[in-house]
């Protein structure tokens, strides 16, 4: 659902990974006590490099600022965008704006308050005061589609650590999204894989902004390894992955309110090297291409994506288009991973 938004996070963050390698493979031949430096330096522009480079730690330290408080920028972003979007996104979720729930009703009025304070401060000026006031009115007075502006939910001036983030999320209308993110499987694999269970999602945040705050305030003497800053890339990926599956998931929580989306069954089996399966379905209609919800939420773990339909079996047999009447077992190709006990959700049209 937020695959533009995911897709722009990965190529900023890949950029970031080629160059943390670059630079790596740039000072191994600068630095490097060999014969060979003696014909590099022949080349002018080599030997003008090479002129103006400055001591290998003090180029290590700048990677490092570098890195922490780029990958901290595309983590803030995102974030940024994604309650943006969801925002956007509720007057068609809820449509009457007093069924939205005291926090949210409040923090936006409360943010339409601050933004009238600061209108004219430069990062308002895409603001008008007819915007503010009227997108308030409408949906106290139940006049026409309510709106809710972004910025008056993103008035925070903390870093976005747990506590804040959770704050941010919750005040817009999405509760526990930390309980969330630690068991989700992309957080889950970094934490046990990655970390070998040596650092918590809570402090792998905390050290980030740490680092970030540190390379703001030009208090760095202490470099990082190439594989840690490549782990810091791999964390930022794993917890926006997370917070777009939670955003999704909420998305689904309020489709199913408003008879938009409907549960149609689960995958009683999966088989990773097909990466198919066997789900129990009723009462729908599948065709090929269509895209559903896969969603499993417990105490330990999150999950929840799209994913298109590529290939539907009944009893063997290829089908373009079913249509399913009664509890049935249905084979199912996805174009991505899945595993046993997702539920699948539909659109209420296939119904």
């Amino acid at each position: 659902m937020f695959d533009e938004l995911l897709k722009t996070v990965s190529l900023k963050i890949s950029t970031v990974r080629s160059m943390i390698k670059t630079n790596d493979r740039l000072r191994k031949i600068v630095f490097q006590d060999s014969s060979d430096i003696q014909q590099l330096k022949k080349n002018p522009e080599f030997a003008a490099l090479v002129e103006v480079t400055s001591s290998k730690r003090e180029w290590q330290i700048y990677d490092r600022c570098a890195v922490v408080t780029r990958l901290y920028a595309i983590y803030e972003r995102f974030v940024e965008d994604l309650i943006s979007d969801w925002l956007r996104l509720m007057p068609d979720l809820v449509p009457r704006y007093s069924d939205l729930g005291e926090r949210i009703q409040n923090t936006y009025r409360e943010g339409i308050g601050r933004l009238l304070i600061d209108i004219k401060k430069n990062r308002f000026q895409h603001l008008s005061i007819e915007q503010l006031v009227q997108g308030l009115s409408c949906g106290i007075a139940g006049t026409g589609k309510y709106e809710l502006l972004p910025d008056a939910f993103l008035l925070h001036e903390q870093n976005l650590r747990k506590e804040v983030l959770e704050t941010l999320l919750k005040n817009a209308g999405i509760d526990e999204a930390w309980k969330w993110v630690i068991n989700h499987k992309e957080i889950k694999y970094f934490v046990q894989e990655i970390r070998s269970r040596q650092n918590s999602a809570e402090a792998e945040l905390k050290q980030l902004i740490d680092y970030r705050n540190q390379a703001a305030h030009g208090s760095v003497n202490e470099i990082l390894g190439i594989q840690e800053l490549l782990d810091l890339a791999d964390f930022v990926e794993a917890l926006c992955k997370s917070l777009a599956d939670l955003v999704t998931y909420n998305i689904i929580l309020r489709q199913i309110a408003i008879e938009q989306v409907s549960e149609i069954g689960k995958i009683t089996e999966w088989f990773k090297k097909p990466k198919a399966g066997v789900a129990t379905v009723k009462e729908v209609t599948l065709s090929l291409g269509e895209s559903v919800f896969l969603v499993l939420v417990n105490d330990e773990l999150s999950y929840c994506y799209s994913a298109k339909i590529e290939s539907i079996q009944l009893d063997g047999i290829s089908h373009d288009r079913v249509q399913i009447t009664s509890e049935t077992e249905v084979g199912l190709k996805f174009d991505r991973d899945a595993r046993t006990g997702l539920t699948v959700y539909v659109a209420k049209s296939n119904l």
